[in-house]
């Protein structure tokens, strides 16, 4: 039905609305398990309330009706996920110097103000990799990444490279780069990256994880939707696959809650969040929703 519809540049919402099919209630509960199946396909651990958004989307509201109505369905069928466990915690010393944090209190008000940075673990088999990450705090898009073999600072470098590429490069006196105080964000060749652009350093205090909490969030969300309900990882080159296509549909496929359920490049791109993102405590920014 989508490839009919991309025909006439159309949706498939389109065509319910137009020939207004008419579905028993056995239609339409297998109709909705049908789509809901596809994106659980996508990301196992999607949640309800972006299963409502994403169906309404393609549907329309006379089929998917409202988000209580859904829930109550998806409870029903057995197909709401159960809470998640909190794992994961780092730190690091090292001789490099180490920059205040200029983000206590401070809201990101427009792509590129704050860029929040993290590098976690990925286990694969008999092995361990890294995963660099560079997260825009207003929009909460991924902007750039790398997985790599070991920590060593060239490849921290490499998401930091992406992240400007995809920012447009040149100057980026408006940015404010944080990240934990690990020896990768501290030492030259990363300093210097940041410096050649003007984007101003700030590091978290105290080893606090809530003072990173974006980066945090979505090591969180990979692990939690993706990465701790499939079988691990044979090799690098199964792992970089994987998660590249983890990355692209969080971008831009998945709503996120903390910008009133708006896909992260989009809104990035220019596309004004939801209100949600107006009621957060300017002290923490990141909601709790998956």
């Amino acid at each position: 039905m989508e490839t009919l519809c991309g025909l006439f540049d159309k949706k498939r919402q389109w065509y319910y609305v137009k020939v207004k099919v008419i579905y028993t209630e056995h239609q339409r509960e297998k109709l909705l398990l049908s789509y809901v199946e596809y994106y659980r396909m996508m990301d196992s651990q999607i949640g309800g309330v972006k299963l409502h958004v994403l169906l309404t989307e393609d549907l329309g509201q006379e089929i998917v009706r409202g988000r209580d109505s859904f829930l109550k369905f998806l409870r029903r069928k057995g197909l709401m996920l159960p809470k998640k466990k909190l794992r994961h915690t780092t730190d690091s010393n090292h001789i490099y110097f180490k920059y205040p944090n200029l983000t206590v209190g401070l809201a990101a008000r427009y792509p590129n103000h704050i860029w929040y940075a993290d590098i976690t673990y990925i286990w694969i088999e008999g092995d361990v990799l890294y995963l660099h990450l560079i997260t825009d705090g207003y929009s909460h898009a991924v902007l750039g990444w790398c997985l790599s073999e070991t920590l060593e600072a060239e490849n921290t470098a490499k998401a930091l490279e992406m992240a400007i590429w995809t920012a447009g490069g040149g100057n980026l006196c408006g940015t404010i780069h944080h990240s934990d105080r690990g020896v990768q964000y501290a030492c030259q060749l990363y300093v210097s990256k940041l410096m050649e652009h003007h984007v101003r350093i700030s590091m978290t205090e105290c080893y606090n994880p809530t003072d990173n909490a974006v980066a945090e969030r979505m090591n969180g969300i990979l692990k939690d939707e993706w990465i701790y309900h499939r079988a691990m990882f044979k090799d690098y080159q199964e792992a970089l696959r994987e998660i590249g296509g983890m990355i692209d549909f969080y971008n831009n496929v998945r709503p996120h809650m903390s910008i009133g359920n708006k896909k992260p490049m989009n809104v990035y791109a220019g596309e004004a969040p939801g209100l949600n993102l107006w009621k957060k405590d300017k002290k923490n920014l990141h909601g709790n929703e998956k």
